[in-house]
């Protein structure tokens, strides 16, 4: 059972994990919102361009599932109806954080998603980290993109913008977005010194097991939206490709820029 906190509560959270994310360069500027459920139909949200490292209580916006203010000053984050809409799509979910991780939003303008069944901690936390489709933020196209990511991913990634994360509290919310921006990290060493080797199938299922609550999961292994192919121990796919041929140019662009 999900514990919503009152709106107090939820403003004391909301500063604190903005202040984090801020901390560990998850954001910078005005970059990212976070928001609560309060209510079955009530949020409170981040206000629209402030800096989440100086976020104070009294900010806070609080708006029904229409989008429409009910209490606080300012307007609330410009990405308010992509929240809304995975609030609709996902009631289990009562926390929402949308950062800027560095690394991950890297595989995000690449076009690569966090795929591979690699890490436990991964598996077991929030499982596959997809890629959703560009959209322009702010829009309602957005708001449709990220539900239909939401419907079956606990964290996706936004082409060309950022990451998503969902918790049932706030704070596995800002777990999750830690978690992405440190398989991403983990990811790219492991191309970067030329192979990622999955877990066996059996062992990825064991996992999948242990996880918690996931009634809006997909299925198991070889069904995930992240992977071409339940390929482990084949040829690398197209996102490996990439990622590998990026590697490749900037070591060879670096030992040209080597000094004799």
């Amino acid at each position: 059972m999900v514990r919503l906190p009152h709106a107090g509560e939820g403003a004391r959270l909301i500063v604190e994990i903005g202040r984090l994310l801020y901390e560990k360069s998850l954001v910078v500027s005005t970059e990212g919102n976070l928001s609560v459920r309060l209510e079955e139909n009530k949020f409170l949200l981040t206000p629209a361009g402030r800096c989440k490292g100086r976020l104070r209580p009294d900010e806070m916006v609080t708006v029904d599932g229409a989008g429409r203010p009910l209490a606080g000053r300012d307007r609330p984050s410009t990405e308010a109806a992509a929240h809304l809409a995975i609030y609709r799509a996902r009631p289990d979910v009562a926390a929402i954080v949308h950062a800027h991780p560095p690394t991950a939003t890297g595989f995000a303008v690449a076009g690569v998603p966090l795929a591979g069944c690699v890490l436990p901690e991964v598996i077991v936390t929030m499982g596959e980290v997809p890629l959703a489709p560009y959209a322009a933020p702010g829009g309602e196209a957005l708001a449709e993109t990220a539900a239909e990511a939401a419907h079956v991913h606990d964290a996706f990634l936004l082409k060309n913008h950022g990451a998503v994360a969902l918790g049932a509290d706030l704070w596995q919310a800002f777990h999750r977005m830690e978690l992405i921006e440190s398989f991403a990290r983990t990811l790219l060493t492991a191309r970067t010194l030329g192979r990622v080797e999955p877990l066996a199938a059996e062992e990825v299922a064991r996992l999948l097991g242990m996880r918690p609550e996931a009634p809006h999961a997909a299925g198991g292994c070889g069904t995930c939206s992240t992977c071409s192919e339940n390929r482990a121990g084949g040829p690398p796919g197209g996102e490996d490709l990439l990622v590998n041929e990026v590697l490749r140019r900037v070591a060879s662009r670096l030992a040209g820029e080597r000094p004799s």
